[in-house]
């Protein structure tokens, strides 16, 4: 079973701000959520436990398992660019993400869902054909992302819908693919 959590909250989620790369860490509530579901999934014996390279969610992945995670630069957050730290409200958008033509750096929408791909790819070749239990833990972007791995990326593109809340999680087979 795959296990995949959206990491708990940050101040920065708590605020509304736009939250890619700058690496905020959880508050005290985002590790209070990390350890409610370390008490839900406690009858689960982990076999790898893989994150984002963001603190935030490496905090929850470890926080759950007690294990050491794995990082994976595939797994990074939706690079916002110029628009991290910005209140969400004051973001210029174009749909869900910011105005490539008003922000520098932002990531191309289909440039990340093919490297979450590609990391869901490798881990279904490596182990989708054995019983084990593998924990992902990332962000409201990267968990939706591999909810559309599974599900199919929807007509509108909006991939969020296969999120969790923060500090919650989703479980996916890849059973689904055989």
């Amino acid at each position: 079973m795959i296990y995949v959590v959206r990491h708990g909250q940050t101040e920065w989620n708590k605020d509304r701000k736009m939250q890619g790369r700058m690496g905020v860490p959880l508050n005290d509530y985002g590790i209070e959520q990390a350890e409610t579901l370390k008490v839900k999934l406690q009858n689960v014996k982990f076999d790898f436990v893989f994150s984002s390279p963001q603190k935030r969610a490496v905090q929850t992945a470890e926080i759950i398992t007690g294990a050491q995670a794995l990082m994976d630069d595939r797994l990074d957050v939706f690079d916002v660019g110029e628009a991290d730290g910005l209140p969400i409200s004051e973001v210029k958008r174009v749909g869900l993400l910011p105005d490539l033509s008003t922000y520098n750096g932002v990531e191309n929408p289909t440039e990340f869902a093919s490297r979450v791909f590609d990391f869901m790819k490798e881990l279904q070749k490596q182990y989708g054909d054995k019983e084990m239990n593998i924990l992902i833990a990332g962000h409201r972007c990267t968990t939706g992302c591999i909810g559309a791995y599974f599900k199919g990326i929807p007509t509108d593109g909006n991939v969020l819908q296969f999120s969790s809340d923060t500090g919650d999680y989703k479980t996916y087979s890849f059973s689904l693919f055989r």
